[in-house]
């Protein structure tokens, strides 16, 4: 019988909490650790995880246990440094987004698993989700030049935004998440992004010198096709349009719909619809339009809405994100592109940033 694939989480806010779920409910793993500052403090973890030993201190953890593996999942400006430990230690690394704050560090862990023979993996889970995947197969039939919008606004409050405070010591809105969405875009086109241009806006005094809460940048690539996409955090941000996800080609439109959306809450509630990340992975339907008009100059075909009741939720996705690190571990599955596709949709963000903070639209 093979043995487990023993991990260390370092990391147990709300991703790095669900992925030590999944190594407890994936087979082919073990979790032999829980990492994170105050974890002592956390009677909540010990009572969830009984008998898994905890650490407030990450390189003791990685000394203590030699895991075969290391799950990053705390602050951006940490990852580049926790994969570099993990790969001197001899494990594998699954990290959460982004790879790293920079391009070149972002290289430079890239180059480190390749030289240490180890997988690396990195959480991209829209990857993984099946009607997201079904978005992108239907963008690719849809012709070129393709019109690629998307968001994600959070209204936050409460306990959500001080995680949005403090992820903004380390990265802005558009790059965060963004990602996610840029990189949908890549896979749909297929193209070479050559340009980039964003704006931004500081909303408020709570958040360091220098960030910006409210992003929108623009994306062209070498086949014709463009893309925005827009990210704000706070407890200013509207409920309204916090959801837009879809793409448009001479030969029609689909969308991401989700039917619940906008749904007004309670004066003061901590959390809101748009505050919460599965409202942004979640699709309700995919809503497929044609273009083609007949000889009378009326449409062809009516709108098909194909519904996605069963999908996966964000847990279950979490799960088949470790399956995939799995298999790159046990099965030696070549993950390089993977990460390479990581790293483009990080510069292209980044790109973003620049052009936030310069004014000046930057080539690729």
């Amino acid at each position: 019988m093979t043995r487990p694939i023993r991990v260390l989480v370092v990391g147990t806010g709300n991703m790095g909490l669900s992925h030590a779920r999944a190594y407890v409910r994936v087979e082919g793993f073990e979790l032999v650790g829980l990492c994170s500052r105050g974890i002592d403090g956390r009677p909540e973890i010990a009572a969830e995880f009984p008998g898994v030993p905890t650490f407030g201190d990450y390189a003791t953890a990685l000394a203590s246990l030699r895991p075969d593996a290391v799950c990053i999942a705390t602050w951006p400006d940490t990852h580049a440094a926790y994969a570099e430990m993990a790969f001197a230690a001899g494990a594998h690394v699954f990290v959460e987004k982004p790879i790293a704050e920079t391009v070149a560090e972002a290289e430079r862990i890239a180059a480190l698993a390749q030289a240490a023979g180890r997988a690396l993996v990195v959480g991209y889970i829209l990857r993984v989700h099946p009607s997201w995947t079904r978005f992108v197969e239907i963008g690719r039939t849809l012709g070129k030049p393709l019109v690629m919008r998307m968001n994600l606004n959070q209204q936050s409050a409460g306990a959500n935004w001080a995680v949005h405070r403090q992820l903004m010591n380390s990265l802005s809105p558009i790059v965060d998440c963004g990602v996610h969405y840029v990189d949908v875009m890549c896979q749909v086109t297929g193209a070479k992004p050559v340009r980039v241009h964003a704006i931004g806006a500081r909303l408020t005094d709570e958040i360091r010198d220098g960030m910006y809460n409210y992003g929108h940048l623009h994306v062209a690539f070498d086949d014709g096709s463009v893309g925005w996409y827009e990210a704000g955090w706070g407890p200013m941000m509207s409920e309204v349009a916090f959801f837009v996800k879809d793409m448009v080609g001479p030969k029609g439109a689909v969308s991401i719909v989700a039917f619940d959306q906008g749904e007004a809450t309670e004066a003061g509630a901590a959390a809101t619809a748009s505050a919460d990340i599965d409202a942004h992975t979640k699709t309700s339907a995919i809503r497929l339009h044609h273009a083609a008009l007949g000889p009378d100059g009326r449409f062809l075909k009516a709108d098909e809405i194909l519904r996605m009741d069963d999908e996966p939720g964000h847990q279950e996705l979490c799960d088949r994100e470790q399956m995939l690190f799995r298999d790159a571990i046990g099965l030696g599955a070549d993950t390089s592109r993977h990460v390479r596709e990581a790293i483009d949709s990080l510069r292209i963000v980044l790109a973003a940033d620049e052009s936030v903070r310069t004014g000046e639209v930057v080539r690729l």
